[in-house]
């Protein structure tokens, strides 16, 4: 204990830059399966588009909602990136 006391000085700073990277890691992750997500949902809309369940302009519709989610996830995922440069 006293030990611990002594080294946090220097196991601080190492033990913080740890825990961002680990936020990090965590939002990525998240970001990922949301797209993910995205992707399986427009599959089962052009599955039901195609089996007949659903009609044309309800497709259209939720395909554009679909497609525009996943691409401001991208842009998100670009504009992180941009930032850590």
């Amino acid at each position: 204990m006293f030990l611990d006391l002594l080294l946090t000085p220097i196991t601080a700073p190492i033990s913080g830059i740890a825990w961002v990277g680990n936020k990090v890691l965590e939002q990525a992750n998240a970001a990922l399966d949301d797209k993910e997500n995205l992707s399986k949902q427009l599959l089962s809309l052009q599955l039901a588009f195609d089996m007949g369940e659903v009609p044309e302009e309800e497709f259209e519709i939720q395909e554009e909602e679909l497609l525009l989610a996943i691409q401001a996830l991208e842009d998100e995922a670009r504009a992180a990136e941009q930032e850590l440069e």
